[in-house]
């Protein structure tokens, strides 16, 4: 069998945060349909000196500093390819298309409604996550209040995704102050996923599920519709093909270091996190022992950022 293709994928975004997306021109396979810029490199190439000579040669833009965003294997039918896809964060000139092709600049949010290539629908997912994932502390710790305080307090300090976990509660107390959670992360424009079944959206309008992986285990198909988020918990790759099975939009995968929550696990390290992270072909975070300053570690691994409990919440 062939090596997969190695194609160096760039987004790059205007001023108001919209990511910039081209068409096939007539004569190219699937031509008319929507990609993210980039191209294969050449033989011997370094990664980020391909995209950079691609981005001149297709946009006429000079490519400053890069950071990693997601890997992506795809198989055609005679071929596969490996998409390894970087953010960049400046760059010098206005993007035209050299070789004819049309240009648009979308938001993220409405990505998915474009006629993008299967290959880089993943890419959509990560453009649409944060950094950073918020896994809420026990509530019954504390009084309702203290814990929607401190809520409130992680949210005003920049968290714009959170997973509620409640597991000591019954279903009635967890929908009622999931609720609350809710209005709490509306109000600040962040995203929140359930932690349990997934009914749990029947009764709260959130914007998915997070599965463990014992959950994800029992299922022999996605359980929330393509509009809501799933988001599955990983600490084998036997579990992230149970994960990929399952249609997930994200994983949590864990326990990247030694943690206070669950001390009986043992850490993959950050190898074992990338092995899983590079062969995930979705947003991929590391859980476990995790802090803000372990970000760029994260991405160097292919992930997409990090999940925490104690580092990113802001309460008492």
């Amino acid at each position: 069998m062939m090596p997969p293709v190695h194609v160096m994928v760039a987004i790059l975004r205007d001023t108001s945060g919209r990511v910039l997306i081209t068409d096939r021109p007539p004569g190219k396979t699937q031509a008319g349909r929507w990609e993210f810029p980039g191209g294969k490199l050449e033989r011997d190439e370094a990664p980020e000196a391909g995209l950079r000579r691609e981005l001149l040669e297709e946009l006429g833009v000079v490519a400053g500093p890069m950071q990693r965003l997601i890997e992506i294997h795809h198989a055609y039918p005679d071929f596969s390819v490996r998409l390894d896809v970087r953010e960049i964060t400046h760059f010098g000139g206005s993007p035209h298309g050299r070789e004819g092709q049309k240009l648009k600049w979308v938001s993220p949010e409405l990505l998915p409604q474009e006629d993008i290539l299967e290959a880089d629908r993943p890419i959509i997912q990560a453009l649409r996550l944060p950094d950073f994932c918020l896994v809420t502390p026990d509530p019954t710790n504390t009084s309702r209040d203290v814990f929607l305080d401190g809520l409130q307090a992680s949210l005003r300090g920049g968290v714009n995704l959170v997973q509620f976990r409640a597991p000591a509660v019954s279903r009635s107390d967890y929908v009622s102050l999931a609720r609350e959670v809710l209005q709490l992360c509306r109000r600040h424009h962040a995203r929140l996923l359930l932690n349990g079944a997934a009914d749990l959206l029947d009764d709260v309008d959130a914007d998915g599920i997070h599965l463990g992986s014992r959950q994800a285990s029992r299922l022999n198909r996605r359980p929330v519709p393509l509009n809501a988020w799933l988001s599955v918990a990983c600490h084998s790759l036997a579990e992230l093909r149970q994960a990929q099975r399952l249609g997930a939009d994200l994983v949590l995968i864990s326990p990247v270091a030694a943690t206070a929550t669950h001390p009986q696990h043992s850490p993959i390290g950050w190898t074992g996190f990338s092995g899983l992270a590079q062969r995930a072909n979705m947003p991929a975070f590391a859980l476990g022992g995790m802090s803000k300053d372990d970000l760029m570690k994260a991405k160097a691994a292919g992930g997409r950022g990090i999940a925490a409990i104690r580092s990113l919440w802001c309460g008492s």
